[in-house]
C-alpha cells in the first residue's frame, strides 16, 4: 500500500458564504458567475443563496433576484420561489432559459 497524503484544506480567509456576500454587494452576478469567483461548484452556490436569504432578513441587507426568462418567448418566471433555474418555459417549452441574477443591497 501506498501512503497517501493528506489532503490539505484549501487556505482561505473568509467563509464561503462571506465570500459569496462580499462578491454580491453592489454587483450583479448569477450563479455560474459567483461559481467562478468563490471557486465551488454552481449546485453548491445555489444551497449557499438559499442560506444567505434566509439569514439576511436579520440584517440590513437583502438578496435581490432578478428572475430567469425564456429566451424564446419572453416569459419572466416571477412567482417562482426556487433560486434554481428553471428546465423550460411552461409557455413555449423553450429550454433556452437565462439565468436568474442576484445582488445584495
Amino acid at each position: 500500500m501506498k501512503n497517501k497524503p493528506e489532503p490539505v484544506p484549501k487556505d482561505r480567509k473568509e467563509t464561503i458564504r462571506r465570500q459569496i456576500i462580499s462578491a454580491l454587494k453592489g454587483k450583479d452576478l448569477t450563479a455560474q458567475e459567483l461559481s467562478g469567483e468563490v471557486r465551488v461548484s454552481e449546485k453548491e452556490v445555489y444551497g449557499h443563496l438559499q442560506h444567505i436569504q434566509k439569514s439576511l432578513g436579520a440584517v440590513d441587507y437583502a438578496l435581490t433576484v432578478t428572475p430567469a426568462g425564456c429566451r424564446k418567448c419572453g416569459f419572466v418566471f416571477r412567482k417562482r420561489e426556487k433560486l434554481k433555474k428553471p428546465g423550460k418555459c411552461p409557455v413555449c417549452r423553450s429550454e433556452s432559459i437565462e439565468e436568474p441574477v442576484f445582488r445584495i443591497g
